[in-house]
């Protein structure tokens, strides 16, 4: 009887430790998680989050929107990098359209949710981010900034007569500021030019209380600057090229011609960017690039 136990005993020590280590070999050899493919559980529809909370609907309106923003911002972490706000598709953003459908339809003049869709969502899904901006207007008739937002969805997604409309509808409504109206022809005449997108911008950093929004729109200027900026020294370097027949191989050659446009130069003679980050002259080309460590968006 004490032989069988000890031989029951010993199997079942040798299969815990062929257990422990086989435990760890998978352990070992398991690839790393993939942060962006990992998620939260899927939330309550928009119907019934409404008709279970028990009519505290602004309340709950507010911890969706809160939520939307920790989604956010936990996935922009998992990544480790500096992701521009309106251009997030490289996250696996699947739950952030359900967050703000919610949030909306929770309290549908709660407009903040509609302002961050229109700007994050048409990276992500275009077609929601339209939807949910209508959704804002249906409830919101005489908001005219919905009419701005959704006007900037049209605008990105390069749909300049639609565009227009909007804005043509958004300038009628009482209390709209005269370039909304203004905005409507540009969008009509030249909507993919850098002027109507710096103008775009600027509207959207004075008019947003959200600070996400304006930071977004305040990079993107500077953005429209620096590609100004550029195409003025590439004039400079084709005009030194015709004069000595060869592209310059530093900066200190076009020196006088920098001097010329009031260019805003560092210690070393090279121009710099809004930033204040040098430009790097293309080896072998008469063109400019940004410095790698530039903040200037690419």
């Amino acid at each position: 009887m004490k032989k069988q136990t000890l031989y029951l005993s010993a199997i079942i020590i040798v299969g815990i430790c062929v257990t422990v280590l086989l435990a760890r070999r998978i352990d070992a050899h398991r690839p790393p998680p993939n942060p962006n493919a990992l998620d939260e559980s899927l939330y309550l529809n928009p119907t019934t989050a409404r008709r279970m909370s028990l009519g505290f609907n602004g309340l709950v309106a507010d911890w969706y929107w809160m939520r939307s923003l920790q989604y956010v911002g936990r996935k922009i972490i998992s990544v480790r990098e500096d992701v521009p706000i309106d251009n997030l598709s490289q996250l696996n953003l699947k739950l952030l359209a359900p967050l703000l459908d919610t949030a909306t339809t929770l309290d549908p003049h709660f407009l903040d949710p509609y302002e961050y869709a229109a700007v994050v969502l048409p990276a992500i899904d275009v077609q929601q981010a339209i939807r949910i901006a209508n959704k804002g207007i249906d409830a919101n008739p005489t908001a005219w900034r919905l009419y701005h937002q959704l006007g900037y969805i049209y605008w990105q997604q390069k749909d300049y007569q639609a565009a227009s409309e909007v804005y043509r509808r958004g300038a009628q409504i009482p209390g709209a500021p005269p370039w909304m109206t203004a905005m409507t022809a540009k969008m009509a005449a030249d909507g993919g030019s850098r002027t109507t997108a710096r103008e775009l911008y600027m509207h959207m950093y004075e008019g947003s209380a959200d600070e996400n929004v304006k930071d977004m729109a305040r990079r993107r200027l500077i953005q429209l600057d620096s590609l100004d900026q550029r195409d003025a020294l590439r004039k400079l370097l084709t005009m030194y090229q015709s004069r000595v027949g060869q592209c310059p191989s530093n900066w200190r050659e076009v020196q006088q011609l920098l001097r010329a446009i009031r260019a805003p130069l560092d210690a070393s003679g090279a121009p710099l960017d809004p930033t204040g980050a040098p430009y790097q002259l293309k080896p072998g080309a008469c063109d400019v690039e940004l410095d790698p460590k530039s903040e200037v968006l690419r």
